[in-house]
């Protein structure tokens, strides 16, 4: 029993010597900014001022400025670029397993023609909004939550597509997606579900 009690505390101070492994270590915590005003539209005679209306309280029931606005995703967004997309990306793949992830930055929705929806039809955004496939690339968006909006009633899609086609071009170029492996050289934040391995 002694010589139990002898290795058990051997044990012990071994265990309290060793410094635990943290996949945090390398990484900050942020609190993102989730609590955005939605810009306002212009008056813009293409669509009715009850749809803008609808689609502005949309857009802020679903959130879309806590990602699509310039430093909200790390608490400190740009009130001047509300919706015009983020220099910050997310990570959707783990960076705790792979030491480059791929990355998708936050895209500008403001109708600027070179660098947001401006070239977008209403039907382009609907689309997008319904089924998460970017006009651009005609692939499936890994991170935008499309499928929360798939069910969207299409007068309430609309209403979004005409608020974002009725806001103030703003010019704001976003960071090109990364694909796994290669390396982002803009900020990236990582959200993830994990389930408990106990």
């Amino acid at each position: 029993m002694k010589q139990m009690i002898s290795y058990l505390t051997v044990l012990l101070t071994l265990c309290a010597c060793t410094a635990a492994y943290n996949p945090l270590e390398a990484y900050e915590q942020l609190t993102p900014a989730t609590r955005l005003d939605t810009p306002e539209a212009l008056a813009n005679p293409d669509f009715a001022p009850a749809d803008i209306a609808r689609g502005k309280y949309m857009v802020g029931l679903l959130g879309c400025g806590s990602c699509h606005t310039n430093g909200a995703l790390v608490g400190i967004p740009n009130s001047a670029q509300l919706l015009a997309g983020s220099d910050t990306g997310i990570a959707y793949t783990n960076p705790f397993v792979v030491s480059n992830p791929g990355v998708v930055y936050p895209a500008n929705l403001t109708p600027d023609m070179q660098t947001g929806l401006g070239s977008w039809s209403v039907q382009d955004i609907v689309t997008m909004l319904q089924t998460g496939v970017d006009k651009h690339s005609g692939q499936t968006l890994p991170v935008m939550p499309w499928p929360s909006y798939a069910n969207i009633e299409a007068a309430d899609a609309l209403a979004i597509a005409s608020y974002l086609k009725s806001l103030p071009a703003v010019q704001h170029k976003v960071p090109a997606n990364v694909r796994p492996g290669q390396r982002a050289s803009s900020p990236f934040v990582h959200f993830g579900v994990y389930q408990s391995k106990d």
